[in-house]
């Protein structure tokens, strides 16, 4: 009886299946909790709608954070009619530490830490992490599934680019350093504070509160400038790759070059 009430339950608590009428009524309420709850913090950060509703926000998010709390003990209790936790320890513990699960957890935490004697200032700037009850939508949504395939397939070109981005990035500040160091010593004073404007102009976006003076220190500038156009382009590219190749699967097309469109055996 208890085995038949737990898989039924952990049935209901996870992605619905096709027919399924009580999971998907189950998953259209935590999912709509959830756009109100991020709803409520993005409203609750205006001061007039605080001073207005506020109590009425915190008693919403106290019976969210309650409903959540269930669901995520829910989780524990009926994760072991998974194949994947059938120990009722180690089974547990290992669901616990999902990517899923951590997130179930980040999304309750917060609320329940003032209560522990934790400083209030830390827990203000903590309680932001209720954001990340938007996560949780990705246990639904076949779209965010897509996602992950597609960074867990392309990770090593992912790390490999992250990597020559950042040697781009601290050749950049080392260059500018030692062209403009004695021309605007406080501008650049050295490597690390050097790196803001790498990055800036890296990324295009030129605040233009600190910029190269020299006839050098320019010359490096538009070089770093144009090289940084090509490396956001890098990612981008594999990513692109990585969203057709994943899609061409789950069609079931053969997988065609991106670029020329040919058949890749």
């Amino acid at each position: 009886m208890t085995g038949s009430l737990r898989t039924r339950t952990w049935e209901i608590v996870e992605a619905a299946r096709p027919g399924d009428r009580a999971s998907k009524a189950f998953d259209i309420f935590i999912l709509s909790l959830i756009f109100l709850n991020v709803a409520a913090v993005v409203v609750g950060s205006i001061e007039t709608v605080e001073a207005r509703w506020g109590v009425l926000l915190y008693w919403f998010e106290f019976a969210s954070v309650i409903v959540f709390t269930v669901e995520y003990f829910t989780r524990m209790w009926s994760c072991v009619a998974d194949p994947r936790y059938p120990n009722p320890i180690t089974g547990r513990l290992r669901f616990a530490t999902t990517f899923m699960a951590l997130i179930d957890l980040a999304a309750i935490l917060p609320f329940y830490l003032p209560f522990v004697g934790v400083d209030l200032r830390f827990v203000r700037a903590l309680r932001l992490f209720r954001i990340v009850r938007v996560a949780k939508v990705g246990r639904y949504y076949s779209s965010l599934q897509l996602i992950r395939n597609v960074l867990r397939s392309k990770k090593e070109e992912l790390v490999l680019t992250t990597g020559l981005m950042m040697l781009l990035l601290l050749v950049s500040a080392s260059l500018v350093y030692y062209a403009e160091n004695a021309t605007q010593p406080d501008k650049f004073p050295n490597i690390p504070a050097s790196m803001w404007w790498a990055v800036v102009t890296l990324t295009s976006v030129g605040y233009g509160d600190i910029y190269p003076v020299t006839a050098i220190g320019k010359l490096f500038g538009a070089v770093i400038a144009i090289l940084g156009i090509g490396m956001f382009a890098l990612p981008t590219g594999i990513l692109g790759a990585g969203f057709v190749e994943e899609i061409q699967k789950r069609k079931g097309e053969p997988k065609r070059c991106p670029h020329c469109g040919k058949e890749i055996a």
